[in-house]
């Protein structure tokens, strides 16, 4: 696939899985963010249990630019906005980021926007028709707004971190998925065959 530059000054250069640029991750967090598995799955199975989704804000906000972009957005288009964590020992592992259309949320797909806490993953994974139309990765840094909402409850905050947005097509309508994978997941569970934590 080829590099897209779709950005604005406080978003991170985003790259196609499977492009060149992906040689400067580090092996263990390529790991994570090229697993075609669900990753509310694979964070349920690493800590059986002691799992759950804690939402920190789902509302009606704007898309940033690029996500405009990758989306196809009219002028002005609605998004339901949901930004949740994924704990294990009510410790985030990730920081998720869902972008819905107005337009993707009729018929079938209106139980998105009525989640709460149970995982986006659970049911996009249980449609045997969702597709994942593209998948992108980035090194976030600390100028970069999902940085700040991905660690804002650490007290000790890292120089950089990794994270992957997925386009998918649930029931025919597109959803975009962003994935940040926090210090507390990568550096404390190596895929493949880790299932707990230490």
């Amino acid at each position: 696939m080829s590099l897209r530059f779709h950005r604005s000054v406080n978003e991170p250069l985003w790259v196609d899985l499977g492009s060149r640029h992906v040689s400067m991750v580090p092996a263990h967090v390529y790991a994570w963010l090229r697993d075609p598995a669900s990753l509310t799955r694979r964070v349920t199975d690493a800590c059986p249990g002691k799992f759950r989704v804690q939402v920190r804000f789902q509302g009606w906000a704007g898309a940033l630019n690029s996500e405009t972009r990758l989306l196809q957005l009219g002028l002005r288009e609605a998004c339901l906005v949901r930004e949740v964590e994924l704990l294990c020992k009510d410790e985030p592992q990730v920081f998720a980021r869902t972008l819905m259309p107005v337009s993707s949320l009729g018929g079938a797909a209106r139980q998105l926007s009525r989640l709460r806490n149970k995982p986006l993953g659970k049911v996009l994974f249980a449609n045997p028709h969702t597709r994942r139309k593209r998948v992108q990765i980035a090194r976030i840094l600390p100028q970069h707004k999902l940085f700040q909402s991905a660690v804002s409850h650490l007290d000790e905050k890292p120089e950089v971190l990794w994270g992957r947005r997925t386009l998918f097509l649930y029931v025919g309508k597109p959803i975009l998925v962003n994935e940040i994978f926090l210090p507390t997941l990568v550096n404390r569970v190596s895929l493949p065959g880790s299932r707990s934590f230490r």
